[in-house]
């Protein structure tokens, strides 16, 4: 089961840094394209402004996930200095916790919002559906809760574990 749980790991983290290389790399090609066309041509694409925004969008809802998942998001540790190892832990388990819960409940209003673009048919760039560029936000959410439950589950297995023994050194 472990090595399942590894190789599901390994496969999720591989998919996020593609499509953050591909989200990346696209955007600035798009952005050089578009100013080279327009000092050079006097012109560019309709839609590549657009474009732009989305991917910038669709960067920072994976970076945010990427971040979450080896626990480097942003973090305000203001007691993290003047509590115990164990204050601690429990301090941050209350946080993910309610961290976990306001993401699944974006990710839920998110989705209603979608669903609200798909009937009325609203649309970008050039007659794209709207909800193809915005499908996103209720994922990126849905994604960044399990991640934040899987922290939660993390440090309450330290606390029932307790803190590892210090490997000795050989002097």
């Amino acid at each position: 089961m472990k090595l399942l749980l590894t190789r599901l790991d390994r496969a999720g983290r591989f998919v996020e840094n593609l499509a953050l290389v591909i989200l990346l790399s696209g955007m600035m090609l798009l952005a050089v394209g578009q100013i080279a066309m327009r000092e050079i041509f006097s012109s560019g694409l309709i839609w590549a402004d657009e474009l732009i925004k989305l991917i910038v969008l669709w960067l920072a809802l994976f970076g945010s996930i990427a971040a979450c998942r080896d626990n480097r998001h942003i973090r305000i540790d203001a007691l993290s200095h003047l509590l115990s190892a164990i204050a601690v832990s429990i301090v941050r388990i209350v946080v993910d916790t309610f961290a976990a819960v306001v993401c699944f409940v974006i990710a839920w209003h998110a989705w209603r919002y979608l669903k609200l673009e798909i009937e009325f048919g609203d649309t970008l760039m050039v007659n794209t559906p709207a909800w193809i560029a915005h499908m996103v936000v209720p994922f990126a959410f849905a994604v960044l809760g399990y991640r934040f439950l899987v922290l939660v589950g993390q440090q309450v297995i330290a606390i029932a574990i307790g803190p590892e023994p210090e490997p000795e050194s050989e002097s």
